[in-house]
């Protein structure tokens, strides 16, 4: 037989491996049951520490392709927007400075033409202003037009008609009046008579207002110099259905304050005025354009004026840049113009490609984009406050330019979610790897694990708890796994102190079998280890009961002592009741297995010394 040793609260239930099936259950209920054994709470701490590790290795990751797969949007948007900003921060520059370098040239050319008409009327004619007519004045508009920046810009002369000289304009009216007409006709290709217009002509210095209801031509008795419009390119019907040719524009609150500027100043001026729609479809739609007067001098002598229709809108559909798509632009004066009520600073208009819309007569910007904004003054008259007539304010034109969030669409792609889906599908491919590693490692760990336990199991079977329990501090000297592993120093490490404790009050039993020697002699091996097996096995129990510490057993010898682990004052008494016990079971374990290992084996006897 083996020799093998084992500590009550830790003994097997198997009734078939000890024998116990051959007692009756009322005998088996006399016994306690054993403690069942309770795995090391290192296993449980380091598997909680494990997980523990895992989930905080999987938060960190989660957040740091959170911030990642964020910050690379960001970047990326940031990008975008950046080039966006830039882009048009370019574009926005390049169409403020055209549209400062064709406003320039647009009053030089005005500022010429005044000096040409001046210079044309002055060779061309015996009369002196007003009475003065440019021949060819369609062909050579045409030819000067060509430098104001836009197409068939509205240009017309008004000489300065003094009271006394109105009846004679209106003769000089009907009879030079079919002259310039017939030569505007031929150079403008139109298919009306000459008698047409003259039968649109009002010749009288005049200005328009309603009469019983309809509007009809008043005659100027003002007595202050009137400003009647004179020749005109090109050669329109106003939308009364007349021609405008002897229009007086001082009638114009808006050209009045012009003029009054520019024969103070003797320098152009320019303002806002609200003027009808020429283009087709939009008949009785106004817009709100600009109005140039420039003074025609003769000899330093004022006698008449430049007159400009100022278009925005065909301005900037003739700027003539690439690139040009969903930008607003607000031309913005310096003076408020105050109309029936309405008081405005500025005009608006969007501009897509080669086409202009005006849009009002207000701000019409995204306010979301004023950090965007490139501005450009374009026009700055740099007037001496002292020339300027009391009452009147001089503009100060500024364009103003703002992208669109259509603009802002064609910047905008899909890189910064494809950039930050990549960062995810990199993650999810990180924790998949993770994961396969963790179940991997986990399944090792478990093995590992399952391993201890079944080690620790042993060292529970042969040591008390108490002494398995300084076993394993005293390999803490190593790692914790290794006390585990190899808990009785067998690993080939140094040994540590030994493990003795002095116990001076104990009490020994050994109990043998009488006549085992030739009982088994005669028996199988099988039937000597169930013999053994169920005898020692109830021995256990009483041990267990009675407090009593199971040493070894060799052979048919079984060696136990009270008092030790655990100081026991009744360690004498104890054994006392444990041998008596065992010396009963011993008869009943005998006739009881009599049946199956043989007849004489009820005459086995059980031998008990106990020594203090």
């Amino acid at each position: 037989m083996s020799k093998s040793q084992s500590h009550p609260s830790d003994w097997s239930t198997n009734e078939s491996t000890n024998g116990m099936s051959n007692l009756d259950s009322s005998d088996a209920a006399d016994f306690p049951q054993p403690v069942e054994y309770v795995a090391p709470d290192v296993a449980n701490r380091e598997q909680k520490a494990v997980t523990r590790s895992k989930f905080l290795v999987f938060f960190v990751l989660l957040l740091a392709v959170s911030g990642t797969a964020a910050a690379t949007y960001i970047l990326m948007e940031d990008e975008e927007q950046g080039d966006f900003e830039a882009s048009f921060a370019g574009l926005g520059s390049e169409i403020a400075t055209v549209t400062r370098q064709k406003v320039d040239q647009l009053f030089s050319a005005v500022d010429a033409y005044a000096v040409f008409i001046a210079s044309e009327a002055k060779s061309e004619s015996n009369s002196s202003w007003p009475f003065v007519y440019v021949s060819d004045f369609s062909l050579k508009s045409d030819k000067i037009a060509a430098l104001f920046g836009f197409e068939r810009p509205a240009l017309a002369i008004a000489p300065l008609v003094r009271e006394e000289e109105k009846e004679r304009w209106t003769s000089y009216v009907l009879e030079t009046a079919p002259v310039w007409y017939q030569e505007s006709i031929d150079n403008e290709g139109q298919n009306t008579t000459v008698e047409e217009y003259m039968d649109m002509t009002v010749t009288y210095v005049h200005h328009r207002a309603i009469v019983n209801s309809e509007e009809a031509a008043i005659p100027t008795t003002m007595s202050a110099p009137s400003l009647p419009l004179w020749q005109r390119y090109p050669l329109e019907v106003a939308t009364n259905g007349n021609l405008t040719v002897s229009y007086d524009l001082k009638a114009v609150a808006e050209v009045a304050d012009l003029f009054k500027l520019s024969s103070s100043t003797h320098r152009p001026s320019i303002g806002f005025t609200r003027l009808p729609d020429t283009r087709p479809g939009t008949l009785g739609r106004n817009v709100l354009d600009s109005q140039i007067v420039q003074p025609i001098t003769d000899d330093e002598k004022l006698v008449g004026m430049v007159w400009l229709r100022l278009p925005w809108r065909d301005f900037f559909q003739n700027l003539h840049i690439d690139g040009i798509f969903g930008t607003i632009v607000v031309i913005r004066s310096s003076c408020e113009i105050d109309r029936d009520g309405d008081v405005i600073s500025a005009i608006s208009y969007a501009i897509e490609g080669s086409r202009a819309e005006f849009l009002g007569d207000f701000d019409a910007h995204d306010p979301k984009y004023d950090d965007q904004v490139v501005s450009e003054v374009i026009v700055d008259l740099n007037l001496d406050s002292e020339d300027i007539p009391t009452g009147l304010c001089v503009p100060i034109l500024t364009v103003e330019l703002y992208p669109t969030d259509e603009l802002a669409a064609k910047y905008g792609t899909s890189k910064p979610m494809l950039y930050a889906t990549v960062v995810v599908v990199i993650f999810a491919f990180t924790s998949l790897v993770f994961l396969l590693y963790d179940y991997y490692v986990g399944r090792r760990q478990r093995k590992f694990m399952d391993r201890i336990v079944r080690q620790d199991q042993i060292v529970s079977n042969v040591f008390p708890a108490a002494i398995r329990d300084r076993l394993y501090e005293s390999g803490q000297k190593g790692s914790q796994d290794d006390a585990l592993l190899d808990p009785l120093g067998g690993g080939g490490g140094t040994a540590g102190s030994p493990l003795a404790d002095l116990f001076p009050e104990t009490t020994i039993v050994f109990a043998d079998i009488a006549g085992f020697t030739a009982w088994s002699s005669a028996r199988e091996p099988a039937q000597v280890f169930v013999l053994l097996e169920t005898i020692y096995g109830a021995f256990d129990k009483h041990a267990y009961r009675r407090s009593v510490f199971k040493v070894e057993t060799v052979g048919d010898c079984y060696v136990a002592v009270a008092g030790l682990p655990e100081p026991d004052n009744d360690h004498a008494a104890n054994v006392c009741r444990f041998a008596r016990d065992c010396v009963k079971t011993m008869k009943e374990v005998t006739v009881k297995l009599e049946v199956t290992l043989g007849p004489d084996t009820s005459d086995l006897d059980l031998r008990v010394g106990i020594h203090r």
